[in-house]
């Protein structure tokens, strides 16, 4: 009987899967979208869909969780244990913005829905490392701010959710918004404009 777990994914684990990839691409499509119609797209019954989420919050919530995760991952990705903390800063704030421009009606939906409670939660770890990046910038005088690394950690979580809402509303161009939340985020840590300006300029050459 143990063996017949092994190998390939289910047809339970098949259709899971299937339902978030069509759910984030209808959400993405139509907010409003409802479990009828990501049903129908997903090429399944209603009844299968609640099997795996009871709820349309459940499954947003998923979602977001996917999602966070993603962050959390090019994040990782983007760290530099030779870089300063400033170019660390301005590395992980574009590569963090890319992907999240791609959630980002996603993440306004949920903040509209019950999941918006744990989406804190759900960035703490990520949270967490920008405290100690920010600290390290405060105790070399690269930073300089008012507020404790973990307090401005915070204002550069909420700053990137107000650059996602500020992109749907219309008041900022998609290809402009890593960046310049970026340099915003630099700047709010005490970098002079222009230097944050720079060093976000060369992070996204590759430099």
């Amino acid at each position: 009987m143990t063996a017949m777990t092994t190998g390939n994914p289910s047809r339970a684990d098949t259709n899971r899967r299937r339902i978030l990839d069509v759910a984030l691409a209808e959400l993405l499509r139509d907010p409003d979208a409802s479990m009828d119609q990501i049903a129908r797209a997903a090429g399944v019954v209603r009844r299968t869909v609640y099997g795996h989420f009871p709820s349309r919050e459940a499954l947003i919530g998923t979602l977001v969780d996917e999602a966070v995760q993603v962050l959390t991952d090019a994040d990782l990705c983007a760290r530099d244990e030779g870089a300063g903390p400033a170019d660390e800063v301005a590395r992980s704030v574009l590569a963090v913005w890319e992907i999240a421009d791609r959630y980002r009606l996603l993440i306004a939906l949920a903040q509209r829905t019950v999941t918006v409670q744990g989406i804190r939660d759900r960035l703490a770890p990520l949270r967490e490392e920008k405290t100690r990046l920010l600290q390290r910038g405060l105790d070399e005088g690269v930073f300089s701010s008012p507020l404790p690394a973990a307090a401005l950690a915070f204002v550069h979580e909420q700053l990137l959710f107000a650059v996602m809402e500020a992109v749907n509303e219309g008041l900022l161009p998609a290809e402009e918004a890593g960046p310049a939340a970026a340099v915003t985020a630099l700047t709010a840590a005490g970098v002079p404009s222009d230097t944050a300006t720079e060093l976000v300029a060369r992070a996204g050459a590759g430099a």
